[in-house]
């Protein structure tokens, strides 16, 4: 990997659309598996010889500077806080300072999980004479109208970007995953002091002036934008689908679970998969089915716990079924929204 790579994390949003679960945390620290998706980004860079990193942080900001000023991941964290949402690109322009001219660099979401080969991207991407490359990934043809789909040539170059087109409509079936290699004369398509947009308002002009490059992502690659990308990609790790540094997986003769450190009763059953967070208590005779479940979560006895996500410091005494508890809630009855 030629050049000083650095890398940006774009790390303001408010993850909305995984509420309430992101009421008391920042979604790029919602964690898969116990452990901060954000950890798995960094880990994955770190893993690239990637260690200067700069976030730009909005939402709950103090919570992601906190977790990362100091780490133990081999990272160099610089961060900015922004009053205000500027947009993926303009949160992008506002971390200019932090990179070198000349230099290459990455942009990646905070929400992404992926074993993407970064690596690979970059050699693509200095071997061209692109100011952009992108990360695309092929996804089955009935899920494209939730993505931006890109259209390219037979060289790999983009032709054609086309935001959640109908399935009638789309071009083709390769999406935007989110993973950039930019060169420095990017910041010369986004204007200071203003919300703009990759998708919306920079790629549009760069394509009538310059080629910009894709490199294809055949590994695992997931949005954990809304609760159901959360639980699908916990169930896509016990499937083997999605790898990174995790607590073991324990299994049982009905099912398995990951467990950060909490004691396991031996009347407790699992069915399905599940993660468990530190210091939760379970008690006996409780069924977890398909679950997540967060730290210091409290679990009555002869509870029933079934497709549902349980947020920190919670304390459970009814059943649970297709439900999801934010932080701080005491659930003495079944009176919790059932989400679809």
């Amino acid at each position: 990997m030629s050049g000083i790579i650095k890398a940006m994390v774009m790390s303001a949003g408010v993850g909305s659309r995984l509420d309430p679960i992101t009421k008391a945390v920042p979604k790029p620290l919602v964690p898969v598996a116990n452990k901060p998706v954000m950890d798995i980004l960094f880990e994955k860079l770190v893993s690239i010889g990637v260690k200067d990193v700069i976030c730009n942080t909005y939402y709950l900001a103090d919570k992601i500077i906190a977790r990362y000023k100091y780490n133990d991941l081999g990272i160099n964290f610089n961060y900015i806080k922004e009053s205000s949402l500027s947009g993926t690109a303009g949160g992008v322009k506002k971390c200019q300072f932090f990179f070198d001219e000349g230099q290459p660099f990455i942009v990646l979401s905070a929400d992404g999980l992926t074993n993407a080969d970064i690596k690979k991207g970059i050699e693509i991407h200095n071997k061209s004479n692109a100011i952009a490359t992108i990360g695309i990934k092929q996804i089955p043809m009935e899920e494209i109208s939730h993505f931006g789909v890109v259209v390219t040539d037979e060289n790999d170059y983009i032709t054609e970007f086309q935001e959640k087109p109908s399935i009638e409509e789309a071009k083709s079936n390769f999406i935007n995953t989110g993973i950039y290699i930019f060169n420095y004369e990017i910041f010369n398509y986004i204007p200071p002091d203003t919300f703009y947009d990759f998708a919306k308002n920079v790629f549009p002009v760069l394509l009538k002036e310059h080629a910009i490059n894709t490199f294809t992502v055949d590994e695992y690659w997931s949005d954990i934008g809304t609760l159901e990308q959360y639980k699908q990609s916990t169930k896509d790790l016990f499937e083997g689908k999605c790898i990174f540094n995790h607590d073991k997986i324990t299994s049982t003769s009905t099912g398995a679970y990951i467990s950060a450190s909490t004691s396991i009763d031996n009347s407790i059953k699992f069915i399905g998969n599940s993660t468990i967070g530190c210091n939760v208590k379970i008690g006996k005779n409780t069924i977890i089915e398909n679950s997540i479940i967060w730290d210091n979560v409290t679990i009555d006895d002869n509870i029933h716990i079934s497709n549902s996500i349980i947020a920190s410091n919670c304390t459970i005494k009814t059943n649970l079924y297709s439900q999801v508890i934010g932080a701080n809630e005491l659930v003495a009855s079944e009176t919790v929204q059932i989400y679809t």
